[in-house]
């Protein structure tokens, strides 16, 4: 009833101002389709300005020239900036359009995503050839964010506790970076320096992710717990990958944490006591006592230090249990009407 008395009162605040949406449409539309003719889009003067590149080579020398220039392709993390914490993001270049980063292929069992490719359409692959990412999908923002975040950004801005990390650190992907003409390739989990540092140089950009499929005699696994099950921003996500030699042991292993420390991490401590030894739970809780050197995590908001030095334990030893033959649930991964 209030809604509606608001609504009707509206009418006392005299004629609307005009909408320039309204008014102004067909000039608004004559301009966006301009912009698709494939040439460079620059609105504003100075710093304060939005440059829409034609391509990913128009992207790469703008960025060269301008270092400084705020990145912005979803916005699903760049929009919070403005919102929330006020800053200035001029000058910004959109490549949310660019063809050439919104690409993805495989080759030789390894798949390469472009860094504008949006979660929604990276997982749609990623979740058919690695069935294991599936469940991580549901549970990463919203269908908005899904839709408009891409796996660029996610990895771009270096958050520590950003979902992808993790997992593609477990399953040894590598990043390409281009500044200019030039490109260069690095393991994923060394692009993270420290909180906030990445290596990245000025006008240096992510350009793509490769992620190698695992064959199918190993095991991946990735965790991520939060406060609420659906849309809530990680307490701490666990990676896993294994295989066994065929005499049962530990012939190579890959853990690796977000929400445990200033970047996504692997436990290298850990899986140096558990590699070549016998994968037994004995030596999983061995190996737990390695945590204590590999990880300091920080009490904040979502979880305290202690709760997440557990659960990382945790999710090992849920890992070991998966992946010893135990047939009871472990996760409930969609809802389902009853």
């Amino acid at each position: 009833e209030a809604i509606m008395r608001a609504a009707h009162a509206i009418s006392s605040y005299g004629k609307a101002a005009k909408d320039p949406l309204a008014t102004e449409r067909k000039a608004i539309t004559a301009r966006l389709e301009a912009m698709r003719d494939g040439a460079r889009v620059e609105i504003g003067t100075g710093k304060a300005r939005l440059v829409v590149p034609a391509d990913v080579d128009d992207f790469a020398a703008v960025l060269d020239k301008e270092p400084g220039a705020t990145i912005v392709a979803g916005s699903t993390d760049v929009g919070l900036w403005v919102t929330k914490h006020m800053r200035d993001i001029s000058p910004a270049i959109f490549i949310g359009d660019l063809d050439g980063l919104c690409t993805i292929s495989e080759d030789k069992g390894v798949i390469s995503i472009g860094a504008g490719v949006t979660y929604t359409d990276a997982f749609a692959t990623l979740a058919k050839r690695i069935p294991a990412l599936g469940p991580l999908f549901d549970r990463i923002g919203g269908e908005q964010v899904r839709n408009m975040g891409t796996i660029g950004g996610n990895i771009a801005n270096g958050s520590p506790i950003g979902d992808t990390p993790p997992p593609l650190i477990a399953l040894g992907a590598s990043l390409t970076l281009r500044k200019g003409k030039k490109q260069r390739t690095i393991p994923l989990e060394t692009f993270f320096i420290a909180y906030g540092k990445q290596d990245r140089q000025p006008g240096e950009f992510v350009e793509a992710v490769h992620v190698p499929v695992p064959a199918k005699e190993t095991k991946f696994a990735v965790y991520k717990i939060t406060k609420r099950r659906d849309e809530d921003i990680t307490a701490a996500l666990g990676a896993f990958f294994l295989e066994l030699a065929k005499d049962g042991t530990v012939a190579d292993i890959c853990i690796a944490y977000g929400g445990m420390a200033a970047t996504p991490k692997r436990a290298l401590g850990v899986e140096h006591a558990l590699l070549g030894k016998s994968w037994t739970e004995a030596t999983v809780e061995a190996a737990m006592a390695e945590y204590a050197n590999d990880f300091t995590p920080l009490t904040d908001m979502r979880a305290s230090a202690e709760y997440r030095a557990l659960a990382a334990k945790n999710l090992l030893l849920r890992f070991f249990a998966e992946t010893s033959g135990t047939k009871a649930p472990f996760q409930v991964s969609r809802h389902e009407a009853a």
